[in-house]
């Protein structure tokens, strides 16, 4: 058994340990080939995406892979850089709403979601309001831990308190709208991951910060269960999909992943 199917059956059957979703009862059933995931993010995001599309391919569902290289945040803050990467994602949300007509817009929070507190919130709040006009659930998710090197440091303190934003972004949802109640929801990553990026747990690849084919194949174990129980279809066993061509993609081999 290769390493990377071990971790994904190992993790497969964990179980929720700390109330990572904000999703209150479980939804009907739906056929998985009714579900269709925009699946949204940063560079970390970005090679967690080939494993994601995989194991919800292999239950019936469609993926698109709308993660960039760098920036792919929704939070613009005032800084230059995370300005223009917010305008980006915006414009290109839009046209993916318009051409891909997701069900679900998954949208894990990027290292680039610079901003105050109330910046933030803003903006994780706009999120929730565009996938309700597109008529999609919205899927907040954390990002693993990694490692806060010197580029990131100027920016830890907003780096820190994104993840309770978005959680407050999806729990505002249900306070105002009934209707729309089980349409918003945040998953916590640390129940998977922890919050140590140095820890065997956290499986971050050398350079602290995104994953190798395992780590990458444990996190799709865990977000096709989470979002398999929110959407109501069943996720495929890992043995399907753990050692897939996916494994093969370019980004593990940029960053030096065997």
């Amino acid at each position: 058994m290769s390493a990377v199917l071990a971790v994904a059956l190992a993790l497969a059957g964990c179980g929720v340990s700390k109330g990572g979703t904000s999703a209150g009862t479980a939804a009907a059933p739906t056929p998985a080939a009714a579900v269709r995931v925009l699946w949204m993010g940063d560079s970390i995001a970005g090679a967690q995406a080939p494993a994601v599309a995989a194991a919800l391919k292999a239950a019936g569902a469609t993926v698109k892979d709308a993660t960039s290289a760098g920036g792919g945040n929704v939070v613009a803050g005032d800084h230059e850089v995370t300005v223009m990467g917010a305008a980006d994602t915006w414009k290109r949300l839009r046209q993916d709403i318009t051409s891909f007509r997701p069900t679900v817009i998954a949208y894990q929070i990027t290292a680039y979601d610079w901003g105050t507190t109330r910046q933030q919130l803003a903006a994780y709040r706009k999120l929730v309001r565009t996938a309700g006009d597109a008529k999609a659930r919205l899927v907040l998710v954390s990002a693993p831990p990694f490692k806060i090197d010197d580029f990131f440091r100027p920016y830890e303190k907003a780096i820190r308190s994104a993840p309770a934003m978005a959680a407050k972004a999806a729990k505002a949802a249900k306070a105002t709208d009934a209707a729309d109640a089980a349409k918003a929801h945040y998953l916590d990553a640390t129940e998977l991951w922890g919050d140590d990026p140095a820890a065997d747990r956290a499986q971050r690849a050398k350079d602290g910060i995104h994953s190798c084919q395992q780590g990458s194949a444990a996190f799709a174990a865990w977000f096709a269960k989470r979002l398999g129980a929110l959407t109501g279809f069943a996720p495929a066993a890992p043995a399907a999909w753990a050692t897939g061509p996916w494994t093969a993609d370019e980004r593990f081999g940029k960053l030096g992943c065997g």
